[in-house]
């Protein structure tokens, strides 16, 4: 799948933002939806359309920025999957003003996946069919592992100048520094090294401090990334 990923040309979408990789268009190949965005939102990186297929996808993402809830805002807030297959008749949830305002469009199922990584809330990717559908689990397993690439692709291209930075200012002693504070974090979310590295980034980034600093935090246990125990939900 990350191949996959490697193959989209940027800029291919309805919406894009500086050059990002059209990510949107890889969900249409592997699952029965007809429309998807990919978003970043929230405190990290803000609310932004990174990519859409058609207007109607980014239309929903614009919704959902302007009238603060809706599917997206629930999978970040819950950390979990928000499979909506007939919203239109059957609805699981009712949004007070996204509901309203997607009554008697052309949309007949919403389904959106958060993008997260540890505990860093990137965004969010919301897929849309015109007909009522449901996502089996193998189909529901596979949008999930295709969100966590898109995830680490764009925080990676979000966090290019700072690790650029860092690798500049950093020297031995800096760097056994980072190091040792990516293998705690590592141990805290049970997650691969170069995931923990960006976690230390994102927070340096976040926070406007450097990565040194952060890792000087976590080694003494100022610092903690560990999730509550009821932080992560199954499908």
């Amino acid at each position: 799948m990350a191949d996959d990923i490697d193959r989209e040309q940027p800029g291919g979408g309805a919406a894009g933002a500086s050059g990002e990789g059209d990510f949107s268009t890889l969900f249409l190949r592997h699952l029965p939806v007809n429309g998807t965005a990919v978003s970043t939102m929230g405190d990290l990186l803000g609310n932004e359309t990174l990519s859409a297929t058609d207007a109607q996808a980014a239309r929903l993402d614009e919704l959902q920025f302007d009238l603060g809830e809706g599917p997206c805002w629930d999978a970040l807030r819950y950390r979990r999957p928000i499979l909506e297959p007939d919203i239109q008749q059957r609805p699981q949830r009712v949004w007070a003003a996204f509901s309203p305002a997607i009554s008697g469009q052309d949309v007949g199922a919403l389904f959106a996946f958060p993008m997260l990584i540890g505990p860093l809330k990137i965004g969010a990717v919301d897929m849309y069919a015109r007909d009522a559908v449901s996502l089996d689990r193998e189909q529901t397993m596979r949008a999930a592992q295709l969100t966590d690439i898109v995830a680490r692709r764009v925080l990676q291209q979000a966090l290019g100048p700072l690790a650029e930075d860092a690798k500049e200012t950093e020297g031995k002693y800096s760097r056994r520094i980072v190091h040792q504070a990516t293998g705690m974090v590592l141990a805290q979310l049970g997650i691969s090294p170069e995931d923990a590295h960006m976690v230390i980034r994102a927070h340096a980034f976040s926070t406007d401090q450097t990565m040194m600093d952060v890792s000087r935090e976590i080694l003494e246990g100022r610092l903690d990334f560990s999730l509550p125990e009821n932080a992560d939900e199954g499908f």
